[in-house]
């Protein structure tokens, strides 16, 4: 940080504010103490029939492998609104029942993943401009070897141990280093 963003100055220390236990930017003309914390990543696991929508990334990172529509969440929205348009955005999918379904915690790149099981409304979709291609998969079908992402790759681990049950309990866990 190079400037305070409430009053401009430069004069930016990081330091454990008093009454705090961990370093912090803060601004030593305003005292105004910047608080950096994870950011929410939200999507959905959008189901139709016997298989799951799954999307080709045509932005980086992770550019050209597959992964469940998910996103940045934006302020002003709660976390299935932005789920569904994370979907929308990247799948022209409509998706509906969502559940919340599965929470990982990334600590080492500062986000929380919250993943939504939810139903399709119809078998319809397309690419978005986030993404190259979208398509429906069976378990067999899913490119497992070209996953983007490690917690997209666990959130389908666990919903297809589930379908074995038919339970689908919230799942709350953590990936704690960067996949190699």
């Amino acid at each position: 940080m190079k400037f305070c963003s409430t009053c401009g100055s430069a004069r930016i220390e990081w330091k454990v504010p008093d009454g705090d236990n961990m370093p912090r930017y803060v601004c030593e003309d305003c005292q105004t103490i910047h608080y950096q914390n994870p950011k929410i990543v939200t999507g959905c696991l959008p189901e139709w029939e016997d298989k799951v929508l799954l999307c080709k990334r045509a932005i980086e990172p992770r550019y050209g492998l597959w992964t469940l529509p998910a996103g940045f969440m934006e302020n002003n929205e709660t976390i299935e609104q932005a789920a569904m348009r994370e979907t929308w955005e990247e799948a022209e999918a409509k998706v509906e029942n969502a559940q919340l379904y599965v929470v990982i915690s990334l600590p080492y790149i500062n986000q929380v993943y919250m993943m939504f099981k939810a139903q399709m409304s119809a078998a319809e979709f397309g690419a978005g401009i986030e993404s190259l291609e979208v398509d429906l998969f069976t378990e067999q079908q899913i490119p497992w070897d070209q996953l983007a992402f490690p917690v997209i790759k666990k959130t389908l681990e666990y919903y297809y141990a589930d379908r074995v049950t038919g339970q689908f309990p919230l799942h709350v866990g953590n990936i704690s280093h960067r996949a190699r």
